[in-house]
C-alpha cells in the first residue's frame, strides 16, 4: 500500500513544532550548565561535557526519524535546524567577545547537514518498493 503524498498542512506544520522541540531539548539539555570548569593547569573547558551534547542529539535523533519517515523531511530539516539555531543564539548571546556569531553558524551548518542526510536516509529506507 502506498502512503502518497503527505499533506501540505502537515509538512507545514511539521516546522514550527519541531523547531520547539528542538528549542526545548536543547534547554534541557544544555540551557542549565552555563559555567566554566578551570582545571588545575589554568586552562578552562565547558560550559557543556560531551555527554550534554550526545544527550541532545540522541534526543533529537528520534523526533527527527519519525518526521522523516512520514514524509515531512522539510519539517525535520527546517524545524530542527531552526530550533537549534534560535537555541544557540539565545544561550550564547551575552558572550561579549561578538565570536558567538562563528558557533551559531556552525550550529546552524552542523544541524542542517546532519539533519538533511539522516532525513533522506531514513526517507529513502521506509519509502514502499
Amino acid at each position: 500500500m502506498s502512503q502518497g503524498q503527505p499533506k501540505p498542512v502537515l509538512q507545514v506544520l511539521s516546522i514550527p513544532v519541531l523547531a520547539g522541540l528542538s528549542l526545548a531539548v536543547w534547554a534541557a539539555w544544555l540551557g542549565w550548565d552555563q559555567h566554566r570548569d578551570v582545571q588545575p593547569d589554568g586552562t578552562t573547558t565547558g560550559p557543556y561535557e560531551a555527554w550534554q551534547v550526545i544527550g541532545l542529539v540522541l534526543t533529537l535523533l528520534a523526533p527527527v526519524c519519525w518526521a522523516a519517515s512520514r514524509r515531512h523531511v522539510a519539517g525535520a530539516v527546517l524545524g530542527t535546524t531552526a530550533g537549534l539555531t534560535v537555541a544557540a543564539y539565545y544561550d550564547w548571546s551575552d558572550d561579549s567577545s561578538g565570536l558567538f556569531m562563528v558557533g551559531v553558524g556552525l550550529v546552524m551548518m552542523g544541524s542542517l547537514v546532519v539533519t538533511a542526510v539522516v532525513s533522506t536516509v531514513i526517507a529513502s529506507v521506509t519509502r514502499d518498493g
